[in-house]
Formats: C-alpha cells, sequence, structure tokens
C-alpha cells in the first residue's frame, strides 16, 4: 500500500548507501590496487538487531481472560518468521522477522489461569480455584464473572491460587521452550517475566530478562508482586540470582505515564527520601526503560515541554493503570522518560549517584502472542482487538464520564539493540551498556557518536564507526571532561527503514542542571529535509509537506529522504553544568493504523480519530558530568 520514489531502489539502500554510512568499510579506497580495511581485528558492535522485550501469550491471566490462545510457541514460531493462526482462526505470518523476542508473561498465576478454566486438578485443588471453576460453569455469564473475580484478586496483589510445584514445572516449561527457539547468530529467544506492581491501581510494571539458559534460569522461580510490590524488594531478588547461580539479569520498567507520579518518585515507596544504595541498586538493575509501547508514548508530555512541537505524541495521559484515579498536571513530572533524566542530573548532584541513568528501548506489550509494531500490521493490545470494523470506538477502561476507546492504542515499538552478534551474551551485554535505541515501530536505523574532537568531515569517513569508538563514545556512554573551551560534538547517521518512510529530521535533545541547581531541557534540529533551513535558536518550524492520501491510507516518498546525516556542537555548553543528549529521528508524515483500518473495512471515522502520525526513533542518552 506504500509508494516508493521513482529511482529508490531496496537494492541501492542496502548495498550502497548502508555499506557506505553505517557499515564502516573501506569503500572509499575499494578503487585502489592496495586493499585498505582499517577495522580488521576491531571488535566494535557492528549489526543493530530488531526485537521484542514484551510479549504476553495465554500464560498471562489477563491475556487469557481476554481470549487470547496462542502459548509461548506459538509467539516463537511467529517472531522468527512461521506462519502460525490468530486466536480468530487468521493464518499470520511477519514480513521480516524479528531478531530477539522476550516472552513476559506475567509472574501473578503464570499459566494457572488457562489451565483452571481448563479444570487442572492441581489449580483446583485449591479453595479458591474450585471457587473460580464452579463460578465459570454456573450460566452463560459464568466465564465472564469468573474472569472478574480473578482479575479482582490480582489488582489487590492476592495470591490466592498458590501451587508452588505448579508454578515452578510452568516455569521449566517457559524456560525449556526459550532454548528450544534460540537460535544463535540466528535468533534469540531471551527467558523472561513481568513482575506486575499495582499500587492502588498505579503501574510500577517491569520485564525481568535474564541472559542465561533454562538450566540456570529454573534454579529460581519468578518473583511476582504477590511476593512484594516494592521494586526494591524485586532488585534484591535478582541480586540473590546472580549470587546463587552466576547468571545475569536486568530489569525494564514500563508505562510510567500510568503510574500517577510513581515510577520516577524521587522517593522510596515507604517514604523515605532515596539512599545512595537506593539510587545504585535503580541504577545497576535497571539499566534500560520502555519508553514507547501499545499504551501510549512515554518520552515527553506537551505539559512538560511546552516548546517541543512533537512532544503531543500518542500521549496517555487520563487516568492511572485500571482508571480508579484521574491524572494531575503534577504526576507528569514523575512519568515521562525525559523528565526522569532530568530528575536524575539533580539526584545525581545530591547523591553522588544517579537512579534514572538508563538507555531507552521500545516494545509492543501485545497480549495476542503477536509481536507487530507497523501502522499497517497493527494486532491490537489483546485478541478482542484484533483487527475489525469496531475497535476503534471499543471502549478500552472507563472512569467516570471519560473514557479510554480503541483508536488511542498505538500500533509500536520495537526494541533496537547495537550488538557484535545476536545472541543471548551479546545482546544482554549490549542492554546493560544501555546502547540501545526505541523505535515506534519502523526499523530505522541510527547511530550516534560524542566527543570533543571530531569534525564535520568524520560523518563521512570509511572508518566512521573506528573513529566513533576510539576518539568518542556511542550511544549509552559518558563522556569524560571537557577540554578547556572545548564543547562537545556529536556525529549522527539515520536511515530509513528500507521498507518505510523517509527521515524528516533528526533533533538532538538536552537536559542539563545549571548552577543554581534549577533544571533545563531544549531541542535543537541538527539535520532537516527538502532544503528547509535550521534558523536562530537552533530550530526549523516550517513542517515538511505531508503526502499521505487518507482514504487510500497511502503516502509518498517524494519528500524527505532515505538516509540523513548531522553534525552538530552544542552552541550552549557550559562545562561545569551536568548533562544528557539524545537523538530524536523523526519520519515524514504516514498513515496511521486508524487510516488502515478505515480502508480495509471501509468504515467511517468520528472526527477526533487522528490518521496520520510520524514515527520516530529515541536513542539512548549520552550524559557529561563535570
Amino acid at each position: 500500500m506504500r509508494r516508493r520514489s521513482p529511482g529508490l531502489s531496496l537494492a541501492a539502500i542496502r548495498m550502497g548507501v548502508l555499506a557506505l554510512v553505517l557499515a564502516g568499510t573501506a569503500t572509499a579506497e575499494a578503487a585502489t590496487a592496495k586493499p585498505y580495511s582499517p577495522n580488521v581485528g576491531k571488535d566494535y558492535p557492528r549489526n543493530v538487531y530488531f526485537g521484542d522485550t514484551h510479549l504476553h501469550t495465554t500464560n498471562s491471566p489477563d491475556a487469557f481472560l481476554f481470549g487470547v490462545r496462542l502459548g509461548p510457541d506459538e509467539a516463537l514460531r511467529f517472531a522468527r518468521g512461521e506462519e502460525v493462526k490468530a486466536t480468530h482462526g487468521l493464518p499470520v505470518r511477519l514480513v521480516r522477522p524479528l531478531d530477539f523476542l522476550v516472552v513476559a508473561d506475567h509472574a501473578e498465576y503464570l499459566g494457572f489461569v488457562h489451565r483452571l478454566f481448563a479444570g487442572d486438578p492441581q489449580v483446583l485443588s485449591t479453595d479458591y480455584g474450585k471457587k473460580v471453576f464452579e463460578i465459570a460453569r454456573s450460566g452463560e455469564d459464568g466465564p465472564f464473572r469468573a474472569a472478574m473475580e480473578v482479575v479482582g484478586s490480582l489488582s489487590k496483589n492476592q495470591e490466592l491460587m498458590k501451587v508452588p510445584e505448579l508454578k515452578a514445572s510452568v516455569w521449566q516449561e517457559v524456560g525449556q521452550n526459550a532454548d528450544r527457539h534460540n537460535r544463535p547468530g540466528v535468533f534469540t529467544a531471551f527467558i523472561g517475566y513481568e513482575w506486575t506492581s499495582l499500587l492502588e491501581g498505579n503501574n510500577l510494571h517491569r520485564v525481568v530478562i535474564f541472559k542465561d539458559g533454562a538450566d540456570t534460569v529454573t534454579r529460581v522461580v519468578p518473583y511476582s508482586s504477590f511476593d512484594s510490590p516494592d521494586p526494591e524488594k524485586l532488585w534484591a531478588y535478582m541480586q540473590a540470582y546472580e549470587k546463587k547461580t552466576g547468571g545475569e539479569v536486568l530489569a525494564i520498567p514500563h508505562n510510567g505515564n500510568l503510574s500517577n507520579g510513581m515510577m520516577f518518585q524521587t522517593e522510596r515507596l515507604n517514604g523515605e527520601k532515596f539512599s545512595r544504595e537506593c539510587a545504585q541498586m535503580r541504577e545497576r538493575w535497571e539499566p534500560i526503560y520502555e519508553v514507547t509501547q501499545i499504551k501510549g508514548d512515554g518520552e515527553t508530555h506537551p505539559f512538560l515541554s511546552p516548546n517541543d512541537e512533537f512532544a503531543d505524541f500518542e500521549n496517555w495521559d487520563i487516568c492511572n493503570l485500571d482508571g480508579s484515579q484521574l491524572k494531575e498536571d503534577w504526576m507528569l513530572e514523575y512519568e515521562y522518560g525525559r523528565s526522569a533524566l532530568k530528575l536524575g542530573l539533580k539526584l545525581e548532584q545530591e547523591l553522588g549517584t544517579n537512579p534514572y541513568k538508563f538507555g531507552l528501548i521500545g516494545s509492543t506489550d501485545s497480549h495476542t502472542g503477536l509481536a507487530t509494531a507497523g501502522e499497517d500490521n497493527f494486532w491490537g493490545k489483546h485478541s478482542g482487538l484484533e483487527p475489525n470494523p469496531g475497535r476503534v470506538n471499543h471502549a478500552l477502561a472507563k472512569i467516570g464520564k471519560v473514557e479510554v476507546l480503541g483508536w488511542q492504542q498505538v500500533a509500536g515499538a520495537l526494541a533496537a539493540v547495537w550488538a557484535r552478534e545476536n545472541t543471548r551474551e551479546a545482546l544482554f551485554e549490549a542492554m546493560k551498556s544501555k546502547e540501545t535505541y526505541a523505535t515506534t515501530g519502523p526499523r530505522m536505523v541510527v547511530r550516534v557518536f560524542a566527543g570533543w574532537d571530531f569534525q564535520p568531515e568524520d560523518l563521512v569517513r570509511p572508518d566512521f564507526v573506528d573513529a566513533g569508538y576510539t576518539r568518542g563514545v556511542p550511544m549509552g556512554g559518558d563522556l569524560p571532561g571537557a577540554p578547556n573551551g572545548g564543547a562537545p560534538r556529536f556525529m549522527v547517521q539515520a536511515l530509513r527503514d528500507a521498507d518505510g518512510a523517509n527521515l524528516e529530521r533528526i533533533q538532538i535533545i538536552k537536559g542539563w542542571l545549571d548552577g543554581k541547581g534549577d533544571l533545563h531541557e531544549k531541542v535543537y534540529d541538527a539535520a532537516v529535509s527538502d532544503g528547509r533551513e535550521i534558523g536562530k535558536g537552533g530550530r526549523c518550524r516550517e513542517r515538511v509537506v505531508s503526502t499521505v492520501d487518507v482514504a487510500s491510507a497511502t503516502y509518498s516518498n517524494t519528500v524527505g529522504v532515505p538516509v540523513m546525516m548531522a553534525f552538530w556542537k552544542d552552541p550552549d555548553f557550559d562545562p561545569k553544568e551536568r548533562a544528557f543528549y539524545y537523538v530524536r529521528v523523526i519520519e515524514i508524515p504516514t498513515p496511521r493504523w486508524t487510516a488502515y483500518d478505515a480502508k480495509r473495512f471501509g468504515t467511517e471515522l468520528p472526527e477526533n480519530v487522528p490518521t496520520v502520525t510520524q514515527e520516530r526513533a529515541y536513542t539512548s542518552p549520552i550524559w557529561y558530568s563535570p
């Protein structure tokens, strides 16, 4: 359904531009008699891998109650590129397989609910399991009432179907299934789960990912919010796992936008102020943050970033996760990625450690068993919202007179990881070092280096990658002390999704703490397309012309560019001020999933439903400390 501009072939992008701009190969000397290969023996991460670190299957109680019938095996086969049948019987297959996947089913009642409804004797051996099973069989609305009963126990963090031996056997199955699908060098299947803490309806969820195989991981069982809803207790469990097994584990928070001010607060859950030790624990165990997914984009918010015209992107800002409390403006500062990065600078100055020094990724949080992230391939939050004519106006949640409707779902997102190879070990290492970025769905290739002596001509060096690592730091890194009179310089290279839209601009987002202890942020345009100019203050306020035809759900790549590069030097640098920088790459306008639905089903959309979007990527920050 997409049209490309004449003369722009996929082969040319992949074989020509990508090789020159991103791979760091020695094409400039290719025509000479003597071969030149400056990077031989340099073990830098050279490949970017795209995956989903947050997918739910029938092992998750909520996914099963929503109707999904795909288990971990189908989820992994689908992610690898095999055809499976969706819950409602349609055959589905990814056009482009993923490179890695984490099946992150909830630790709370992991695998229990679908076994309960099947009459599993171990679950029915509990009084509560027997009660729910009897409700499910008591009349036409029995299954619905049984589902609501289980949801109620989950929201209260009450473990009422406790069968330790069954939990251990389900976890064995999870680990063995991931090992069976893991193909080092081809496809990585991580073992993981979601720790689902919900305090008075406020989201504190984390995805827990293990580097290791089933033999190691299954020496423990998942730590759930039934054990404790306090993240500090989760970190203690992770520390104990590494000590007991010699393995490695990390946690990824998500959906701070649904925490009503709790995700990035500046005090502990018990009300005490952050201690240095607590800050160190959070930085150690949570190196990356899931900044964008189906339940809203979490980079920033217009209330927090009024001078950022791209801040109003897929914001979910109505209420907390279960709809029990409306959002208040004061909460927003403690919910979004950019503001959390700023808060981290202030905490670091006070404590000597930055608890919010995290990299960025995206993932789906889909509860369908299908890891899909494209606007033209959106399969909904759960199986009841798989493609159908009514899902746009389906009520997802209601609080008072306010509703969250189906069209507010976000089609993305994906995690992008720069690594040496596609293995558990290499990808995990890259996540820990934060050499990652988030995309809202497209597979844009983005690379950034920061240093003190880069020059504009370094952008097109054949050994670009070598120069970036030897004379600077990559995304997720820390700039060393500033030389006298120096200011950080950034080299950014971006390539559009080979099957997607052209790029509209590259931006540098800066946050800093001034000498008075006040926090600031600023957006700089580092490169723009279509002959537009960057004016005073480092901004281009002129938007690119939209080519979207909503009625046909198409667009044209006659605007924007397939490859974009930027050299940028901070014009406002003060070596005495703590700061961070990250890159935001924005595509030209394209049809939103709602436009594709309207075209496919022939439905008319309400006027307030957005039909055009501008997809983007967010890199992990680079930090500077005096």
